[in-house]
């Protein structure tokens, strides 16, 4: 016994001698690298009246933002085989896609186009009449810029672009993100293009159903990120008069074919506490089973959202003092990409479009946001993903 005692008193003595005289020897395991992790790019709650974006970059772990000069997320070849997507280069032609964000990103036009160089899709620029960046009210005069919106825009554009190259891009840059500026941006944009994606939301609140009126015109879509922080219901998203879009995550076999896609644990979905569902929703089949007792029930539908599976996007304005190649997911990533899968059908796409039986979804049963994925409909990924080039 006296032995044992005395073998632990020199094994702990030689620690001592090794930490005190071996320079960062008791700072081994911290000095390993720290594994990818993920970050809200408008992080913290919104201020009230006011909302934040749902975009969510991939971090090296260290509260730096990983950005590489060559892309790490998936390609729009690699979204489009998915989902089987159209890889046409005229796709959403004659029709323009509106997005709607908060503040200036001044690279954004010159941005888009490294990305579209870089994956080889057609040119989008003022010049060619493909790209047009307003203000809130549509003039020239922008507002101030953000770092985090600018990612943010990037984002949209690029992917709204990818899925539908063929399509014009409108950026409308709302002076800031209080409701009442962004439901500007809002309206100068559904009277000038024929589907509009906002990336963003805040908490519920009540009175919001006074605002559901500026999703309304006739002829023209409205795409609202679901949320990045599962139940409850975020506001754009619980308004009846939008398409509400939830996420998945992409799993790849080693030969790049898609493996699964699940609900994310991170994706936006509820019951709404104030407005009450779509005759085309409560009517449903498969509505009764998320107990909404009458009340609109979100998301719609959903597609790739999770970090992890998250798409390349370029950016050059600067992000947490970074520039380059930006791995990005997030609700904030599949908006604007149902905004562009419906221009490519260049169809109108309402509650009823969507609860009805033109578009071919993959039924995600596997995967819970707080809320189980379930066989039909769910308040996890909704309807689930449009797959398919038609209609």
């Amino acid at each position: 016994m006296r032995v044992q005692r005395l073998s632990l008193a020199i094994v702990a003595f030689v620690a001592v001698l090794l930490v005190t005289f071996i320079p960062g020897a008791a700072r081994v395991a911290d000095a390993q690298p720290a594994g990818p992790s993920n970050a809200p790019v408008c992080p913290g709650p919104a201020n009230p009246g006011s909302a934040r974006c749902h975009a969510i970059v991939r971090t090296n772990g260290r509260g730096s933002t990983a950005t590489n000069t060559t892309p790490t997320g998936l390609s729009p070849a690699q979204i489009k085989a998915a989902y089987s997507f159209s890889t046409s280069s005229t796709a959403g032609a004659g029709t323009t896609i509106a997005i709607v964000d908060a503040y200036d990103d001044p690279a954004a036009e010159s941005d888009l186009n490294v990305f579209s160089a870089y994956y080889g899709l057609p040119a989008c620029t003022t010049a060619n009449g493909c790209f047009k960046k307003v203000n809130q009210s549509g003039g020239a005069k922008y507002p101030r810029a953000n770092a985090g919106w600018a990612l943010e825009i990037s984002l949209d554009i690029q992917w709204a672009h990818a899925i539908a190259p063929g399509a014009k891009i409108l950026l409308v840059e709302a002076s800031s993100n209080s409701f009442t500026n962004l439901l500007k941006a809002v309206d100068y944009a559904k009277a000038n293009a024929d589907y509009v994606s906002m990336s963003w939301g805040a908490s519920e609140f009540s009175g919001e159903t006074s605002y559901d009126s500026h999703f309304v015109r006739s002829g023209v879509s409205f795409f609202v990120s679901a949320g990045d922080g599962g139940l409850p219901a975020d506001y754009p998203s619980a308004s009846p008069n939008v398409i509400s879009v939830g996420g998945t995550t992409l799993t790849f076999n080693a030969d790049g074919t898609l493996a699964s896609e699940t609900g994310w644990s991170n994706g936006g979905g509820g019951c709404s506490a104030y407005e009450s569902a779509t005759s085309a929703q409560s009517s449903f089949s498969g509505y009764g089973q998320v107990n909404c007792g009458g009340k609109r029930a979100t998301p719609d539908v959903s597609l790739d959202a999770d970090p992890n599976s998250g798409v390349s996007v370029y950016d050059s304005y600067g992000y947490n003092g970074q520039k380059g190649w930006f791995t990005v997911g997030g609700t904030s990533a599949s908006a604007p990409m149902w905004a562009a899968r419906s221009a490519d059908a260049g169809v109108a796409v309402d509650a009823a479009y969507v609860y009805g039986s033109s578009i071919t979804y993959r039924d995600i049963t596997v995967g819970n946001n707080g809320a189980p994925c379930l066989t039909g409909y769910d308040l996890c990924t909704g309807r689930g993903s449009w797959t398919g080039v038609t209609p």
